[in-house]
């Protein structure tokens, strides 16, 4: 008599869980992040490391906003808030809002909305 057989896992959910080691949510450190955050490696990969981890540090020598990085390793942003949640904790990537700080109370650029205006008006 053989073993039952065990169906396969077709969404990839016990690999999810063994890239995050069984955690369901990002830390406090990766709480704030959205799909518009950019990230950027602070480090080189290291021996050793994780191959995600791995491949986020290299993706990530430029800025590279969570849903690019989600979309080029395949990865659901929760499964991937996990992950950049060890790394910002080891100081291996930084996180920065894609509004730069001084801009963030200035709110749009009326110009630029007015001449989007103007070409859609135009066609």
């Amino acid at each position: 008599m053989s073993a039952p057989r065990r169906p396969s896992d077709p969404s990839g959910l016990e690999r999810y869980y063994v890239l995050t080691g069984g955690r369901s949510g990002p830390g406090d450190s990766a709480s704030s992040l959205d799909v518009a955050t950019l990230v950027v490696s602070r480090s080189d990969p290291v021996p050793g490391m994780q191959h995600e981890h791995e491949e986020i540090v290299r993706r990530c020598r430029e800025p590279l906003s969570v849903a690019e990085l989600g979309a080029h390793l395949g990865l659901p942003f929760n499964i991937l808030a996990v992950l950049l949640s060890d790394l910002l904790d080891g100081g291996r990537v930084e996180a920065r809002d894609p509004i730069p700080a001084h801009d963030a109370g200035r709110g749009p650029d009326l110009a630029l909305l007015e001449e989007v205006l103007s070409g859609l008006e135009r066609l």
